[in-house]
């Protein structure tokens, strides 16, 4: 039945983009409708060629209403005229690089099947990339973008909510795993911090914001993602330094609009701390041990492909009897080991299946947003806009940390949530003199 709603909705996009075509004030509610797709992500994505009982990031061809809609709105745009270039801001270019440096990858893939799945995720996530952009750069909405992203917290918050109250221990939200959720909620919370403290609760979009943080940050506690809950402070404690740095004027207001925040924050963790504590204590020993030993492993398959790696998301079938890296890692570390998962830290997972240099493009390309937020704080000062990149400074900071510990950012949703941030942040970067001139109102 699912597959049937799948190909009746495929079989809507032609349609869809003729109407956007003649009547362009509909593009903001087939945003909407894009937006609102990754609240029901889980539930829409269809996956062809299915492996759902592989261990790796991409477990089958997948395509979800998200991607649907977004196909018509970009295709519309490209109608008007509206889609200059494929590759607008530099940050679109190192993501070109990277994808193209994975392709060789595919040369010493076991499976390139497998391997497609992953290749087949970031076309889309390409796609998806450029439509939140260019409908950006066609509407200047960046309203539209943080209602959505307001809209996603707070749904995930209600789901994580239920299953939090039914009983599920580390519930997942929308999210196919907890601490793929905790980091959504790291990356999207800080940014609406941001906005409370510029906007307070006497506008209604600061009252919004701090109900988008209270979902981010209760999720969150929710997941007890042990990763999560270290790099709160951090995200959090940037995010307010950042905010603060905007003007002598405003920070008076803003310091009084953190106490209350504070205040509730400090009651809140109070009560669940037991939980807190119970979570770090219990947690296996084996946990640690897992991650050196998987992270040998990576090392073994690094050192004898430093190039190409292993092909990627190709990573479980080489840890296969057949491949000698588990036994070289068994050798170095004195101990058996037989593991099929994957290793824990998106960065030496990427580095392991598509080599050195697409781990050092992706970097890059991670780096080029942490790097715009600097330099969007100098530019966006004094304008509505200056509490995003504060936001997101913090956000993206403690993403990028956490990633040290998960691969959970090799997920759709999560990389969907990331690419939604950068594009916004690409906007900015490519129209910052515009919106520097309008004041904050």
């Amino acid at each position: 039945m699912k597959y049937v709603i799948f190909f009746a909705a495929a079989l809507g996009v032609p349609p869809m983009t003729f109407l956007l075509f003649i009547n362009p004030r509909w593009m903001k509610y087939a945003f909407w409708g894009m937006t609102t797709a990754m609240c029901l992500y889980q539930a829409t994505a269809i996956n062809f060629f299915s492996h759902e009982f592989y261990a790796g990031s991409a477990r089958g061809m997948e395509i979800s209403l998200l991607h649907l809609i977004s196909i018509g709105l970009l295709a519309a745009l490209v109608m008007h005229g509206k889609v200059k270039k494929l590759l607008p801001e530099f940050g679109f270019k190192l993501y070109f690089l990277y994808f193209l440096l994975c392709l060789p990858s595919l040369a010493v893939a076991d499976d390139l099947l497998i391997s497609w799945l992953e290749i087949w995720k970031m076309i889309m996530l390409f796609m998806f990339y450029l439509t939140v952009y260019y409908y950006l750069k066609t509407t200047d909405d960046v309203n539209a973008v943080l209602k959505s992203l307001i809209l996603l917290l707070v749904v995930n918050f209600i789901s994580t909510a239920k299953a939090h109250y039914a009983g599920v221990y580390q519930p997942g939200g929308i999210f196919p795993h907890r601490n793929g959720m905790a980091m959504g909620m790291l990356l999207m919370g800080p940014m609406f911090f941001a906005g409370y403290l510029s906007y307070g609760l006497k506008r209604w979009f600061g009252r919004f914001c701090a109900i988008a943080v209270v979902c981010a940050v209760i999720s969150t506690f929710w997941s007890y993602s042990r990763g999560a809950l270290v790099m709160i402070p951090l995200a959090y404690g940037i995010t307010t330094a950042a905010s603060m740095l905007e003007g002598r004027k405003k920070f008076g207001g803003k310091f009084k609009r953190i106490l209350p925040f504070v205040l509730v924050g400090i009651i809140g963790f109070m009560a669940i701390l037991p939980k807190i504590i119970e979570r770090f204590q219990e947690a296996p020993k084996e946990s640690g041990e897992t991650r050196k030993e998987l992270a040998a492993c990576a090392y073994e398959m690094i050192k004898a492909n430093p190039i190409t790696g292993v092909g990627i998301n190709n990573w479980s079938l080489n840890m296969r009897p057949i491949h000698p890296y588990q036994d070289r890692a068994s050798d170095k570390l004195g101990v058996d080991l037989d593991y099929r998962g994957i290793v824990e830290t998106v960065y030496l997972l990427v580095c392991a299946e598509c080599g050195i240099p697409a781990l050092v493009v992706m970097l890059a390309w991670f780096a080029w947003y942490w790097l715009s937020c600097i330099l969007l704080l100098k530019r966006l000062r004094g304008t509505k806009w200056y509490f995003i990149p504060a936001g997101m400074l913090g956000a993206l900071t403690a993403n990028y940390m956490q990633s040290v510990l998960e691969w959970v950012l090799r997920q759709s949703l999560s990389l969907l949530c990331l690419v939604f941030t950068f594009s916004l942040l690409a906007y900015l970067n490519s129209n910052w003199r515009k919106l520097a001139k309008s004041k904050e109102e």
